[in-house]
Order: structure tokens, then C-alpha cells, then sequence
């Protein structure tokens, strides 16, 4: 009972830091020139963290990514990817529990421990060819799944896309779940790991970005809808609601007027 309420405490602790973070940081950064989106309301500060964050991605993170790629052999590099992997299971079976996914919470359970056993500290994935597949949950997740909702899209220094929500269930995550952070006492050796995993963990997105870099007129805006779009499919397990819009009413009206002869009708070109 202890530890449960200590738990409360320190998720309340981090909500409320959040929120004034937020408020303070965003204070005189909540507008922006022309119309925003509504998910979007803090563009103006949005974009200059996306700007910061793209920076430092590309002067110091990309390159040492893509060093990592070019010298460390290819299954050293998959074993890395695995171990860490192993260790992020833990996190997303104690979610699964949170969420009540008990099944889920079985298998992700049994992931941690074949693969720490007969994968060597998860080094070799051995639970994926079981068919135990592997599963992604955060406590950001937790919350929504209990009806909380995201809040306005948020880009946090360093940490990139995210929401109050999400901001909270990641330090709720990586404070109070992950093993690297609790449980490793050792500073130096703890300091490595999380720097070994951002590495291997940006070496693995290296062909996303080409992508992005190649398509997207305004990234930011790519990102930005990527991200919510993927949230709000991992909250509803792939099934979000279908979004009701205003507009959808005006639709029978549309359909029972005649159409023209022209197939480029006049109809069909309104006001916004």
C-alpha cells in the first residue's frame, strides 16, 4: 500500500511540474501569425523546439549515428537493438498491466524472460520466432486508455513530439519503470547505456528521415500529424473511434441535388 501510494505521489509530483513547465514556458509563446491549428494552439514556441531539436540532430546525433552504423558490425548493432528492446519489454508489460491487458501483460512477460534466458540478456531475440510478438505501451498510453486526454501537441527540448499527457507518462516511464534508471547504481555505467540507446535508437530511424527529408514540403507539419495519428492509434489498439465532423450533416442535402451534365460541375467548386 506504500509503494502504491509513494507511486501516486511521485505521478502527481509530475503532473503538476508539467503543467507549470508548460505554463511558464509557453506563456509568451501561445501565438503565432496567422490561424492555428486547433490540436496546435502553440505553434509559434512548437516550431522553434522543432527547429532546436533538428539542429542538434543533425550537427551532433545524426552524425554519431550514422558513425555507429558505419563501424560496428551488423549483428552487434542487432544485438544492441535487442538488448535494449528486452529491457523497454519490462516497461510495456507493467503498462499492460496498468491497462488491465492481462494477456497481453502474459506474453509480454514471457518475452522478458526467454529472451533474458535463452537470449542472453536479450542480446538474440528468441520470443519473435515463438510467435510471442512484441507489443508497444507507455504510460502515456495508461492514461489515455483510462479517458485522459492528450492536451494540445507539445515539442519537448531533446525528447521531440509529445502532449502533456505523454510528457507525463514518459517521466513516469523512464523514473519509475525503467530498469536503466532504477536500477543501475552506477552513474557512469547508467549514463552509457542511455547514450548507447539514443544512438542505436537514432541509427534505427536513419532511412525515416531520408524519407521525410525527401518528402515532406513543411516537416514540421508532417511530423506533427504523424505523431498524433500514431498516438491515437496506439491508445484505441488500432481501432480509434471514427471522428465525428460538423460537416457530414450537409452531406444528405448535397446528395439529393441534381447533377449537371458537366462531370466538372460548378457544385462541386464552393467557398471554403
Amino acid at each position: 500500500m506504500n509503494e502504491t501510494a509513494a507511486f501516486l505521489h511521485v505521478t502527481g509530483r509530475a503532473a503538476r511540474l508539467l503543467a507549470l513547465i508548460t505554463t511558464c514556458l509557453l506563456s509568451g509563446c501561445a501565438t503565432i501569425n496567422g490561424p492555428t491549428e486547433p490540436h496546435d494552439p502553440f505553434e509559434r514556441y512548437n516550431r522553434a523546439m522543432f527547429q532546436f531539436n533538428d539542429s542538434l540532430d543533425k550537427a551532433v546525433i545524426k552524425p554519431v549515428a550514422k558513425a555507429y552504423v558505419a563501424v560496428v558490425p551488423t549483428p552487434v548493432n542487432k544485438g544492441v537493438t535487442n538488448f535494449f528492446g528486452n529491457l523497454g519489454d519490462v516497461v510495456v508489460t507493467i503498462n499492460d498491466l496498468l491497462q488491465f491487458k492481462l494477456g497481453q501483460a502474459a506474453s509480454d512477460a514471457t518475452r522478458v524472460i526467454v529472451n533474458s534466458t535463452l537470449g542472453l540478456l536479450g542480446i538474440i531475440d528468441v520470443a519473435t520466432p515463438m510467435g510471442l510478438r512484441k507489443h508497444r505501451e507507455d504510460f502515456g498510453q495508461t492514461l489515455g486508455r483510462w479517458g485522459i486526454g492528450s492536451g494540445p501537441y507539445l515539442v519537448l527540448p531533446f525528447f521531440g513530439p509529445s502532449s502533456p499527457r505523454d510528457g507525463i507518462g514518459l517521466y513516469v516511464d523512464y523514473s519509475q519503470f525503467d530498469i536503466t534508471f532504477n536500477r543501475v547504481e552506477d552513474d557512469a555505467t547508467r549514463h552509457s547505456m542511455f547514450v548507447i540507446d539514443v544512438v542505436d535508437t537514432r541509427a534505427g530511424l536513419l532511412s525515416a528521415s531520408r524519407i521525410l527529408d525527401a518528402a515532406a514540403l513543411d516537416p514540421y507539419a508532417f511530423t506533427r500529424e504523424a505523431y498524433l495519428q500514431r498516438r491515437r492509434n496506439l491508445v484505441y489498439d488500432g481501432n480509434p473511434p471514427i471522428e465525428e465532423f460538423e460537416d457530414f450533416e450537409d452531406y444528405d442535402d448535397y446528395e439529393d441535388e441534381p447533377a449537371d451534365d458537366d462531370p466538372v460541375s460548378d457544385d462541386l467548386v464552393t467557398d471554403d
